[in-house]
């Protein structure tokens, strides 16, 4: 148990809340942290293992807000973009990596805090694409949350359904970037002990953020969420 596990915890523990209160950025939150305290590789395994079971825990009571012709092709060109994410996640060097994690953080919540919105229609080719880079994102760097954040908060759809729709994309990808770590070797027994440490706290804090979510507002959902990351991504590349 040393310092740098205890950090991991702390902000795990403040992760957690982070994905049930929004439903998604508890990678986002984590990542820029996370690349300090394991390597990159170990940070995405350690992360993906703990957004899985935190995506089962979410899935049942927002199942019936989920867009699935929305979230299925997303999920599906997520899933072939994968292995390009991976075969780079071995290949660049550390510092870049790392900068770059923080840099889409930052501009992704900067976008949206602009109060910068699409109102045209969902198009598959745009489903296609958005879902695309963030399957490579997610390999490369676990981060697949900003293309989906940018792409379906952008809209006018109610924060409940924002929400059911990031928890379900994510249980899709999640499982198809598992099964392919495992498949590739990229997934290790450090890792899973690792996230086993982290998850209690996590989990908990799910809990919470739950309970908070169904208090808030859209408003005050938009600010918590975007907030959050920001600060998270100013931090990474300042480090």
């Amino acid at each position: 148990m040393s310092t740098e596990l205890w950090i991991g915890m702390a902000i795990a523990a403040a992760a957690g809340m982070m994905r049930g209160f929004a439903g998604v950025g508890s990678g986002m939150l984590m990542a820029p942290f996370f690349v300090y305290i394991f390597d990159p590789v170990q940070t995405v395994g350690i992360i993906i293992l703990i957004e899985i079971i935190a995506t089962a825990q979410l899935l049942p009571s927002v199942r019936r807000e989920i867009h699935w012709p929305t979230i299925l092709p997303m999920g599906a060109a997520a899933a072939l973009f994968m292995p390009l994410g991976s075969w780079l996640l071995v290949s660049l060097k550390t510092p870049s990596l790392q900068f770059g994690v923080a840099l889409l953080v930052s501009v992704s919540a900067l976008v949206l805090l602009s109060g910068w919105r699409y109102d045209g229609p969902k198009r598959l080719a745009a489903m296609l694409g958005v879902g695309g880079v963030s399957g490579l994102l997610m390999a490369l760097t676990s981060l697949g949350n900003p293309p989906v954040m940018l792409y379906l908060l952008s809209s006018r759809d109610t924060a409940a359904t924002n929400r059911a729709n990031f928890t379900a994309y994510f249980a899709v990808t999640l499982v198809a970037l598992i099964a392919m770590m495992m498949v590739s070797g990229l997934l290790t027994w450090h890792m899973a002990t690792m996230a086993a440490m982290l998850l209690p706290g996590f989990l908990v804090m799910v809990w919470i953020g739950g309970r908070m979510f169904r208090k808030s507002n859209e408003t005050l959902y938009r600010r918590i969420a975007l907030g959050i990351l920001l600060a998270a991504g100013i931090y990474g590349m300042l480090r």
